[in-house]
């Protein structure tokens, strides 16, 4: 049976989404501070976490970002507000997906089920380890090296980076990649595909690497160019 984690100060948005879960086949264990959560998240093995931005002891953005250190679990943001920066704050702490209150249950099922579809349609491509001349990305433990040199990425930025490089010289447009990454129900726009190039870009950079880059089309999108 498939374990969901559940972490939400209101007892009332907890009590119905759980028994929407549990209609689907999921065994739920609820939460109601971050604290709490974040030891369970830490301790046990879930297939899809649900985090509140906002709750007592410890706020969403901060379990989120601990859990990441140690674990890829599919994580779902819960935020009362829809502001841009909320949202890219979430994605850029790990979550896969957020859902903004107020939200009906039928919804939080589908982003549950859409994100669930993703992970399982990603483990299900043929290999998980790719190279290109001094970038190596292994995408079953979520590592990144230039030659010997580790990389810390966050899970999304592999993500991107694998769909880029294990489809060299192909321009993929940012809508494309918002699609592929963060599924077609995604309400964000084309400012979260740049700002995660961005980051991701840095973090490479910090190491030389004359033999390939991550380059951007103008007016189109990205593309992985092999340079050697």
């Amino acid at each position: 049976m498939r374990k969901m984690l559940i972490a939400d100060d209101n007892k009332q948005i907890v009590t119905i989404i759980e028994e929407y879960a549990k209609k689907e086949g999921f065994f739920v264990k609820a939460f109601y501070d971050g604290e709490d959560a974040l030891t369970s998240a830490l301790t046990q093995k879930y297939d899809v976490i649900l985090l509140d931005v906002m709750m007592p002891k410890k706020d969403g953005f901060t379990i989120c970002r601990t859990i990441r250190k140690n674990s890829t679990v599919p994580i779902i943001m819960v935020t009362a507000r829809g502001e841009d920066f909320e949202r890219i704050m979430g994605l850029d702490n790990g979550a896969d997906d957020y859902i903004v209150k107020p939200f009906s249950p039928g919804e939080v099922m589908a982003r549950v089920r859409a994100v669930l579809r993703r992970i399982s349609e990603k483990n299900d491509m043929p290999g998980s380890h790719f190279s290109s001349g001094s970038l190596s990305v292994n995408l079953n433990e979520y590592t990144t090296q230039i030659n010997e040199t580790k990389i810390s990425l966050t899970k999304k930025e592999t993500d991107l980076l694998w769909t880029l490089v294990t489809n060299k010289n192909k321009v993929f447009s940012r809508d494309s990649l918002l699609s592929s990454l963060w599924g077609h129900d995604y309400y964000g726009d084309s400012r979260t595909v740049d700002s995660h190039i961005k980051r991701l870009r840095a973090k490479l950079d910090e190491v030389d690497h004359p033999d390939w880059e991550i380059k951007t089309i103008w007016g189109v999108g990205y593309k992985f160019e092999d340079l050697s």
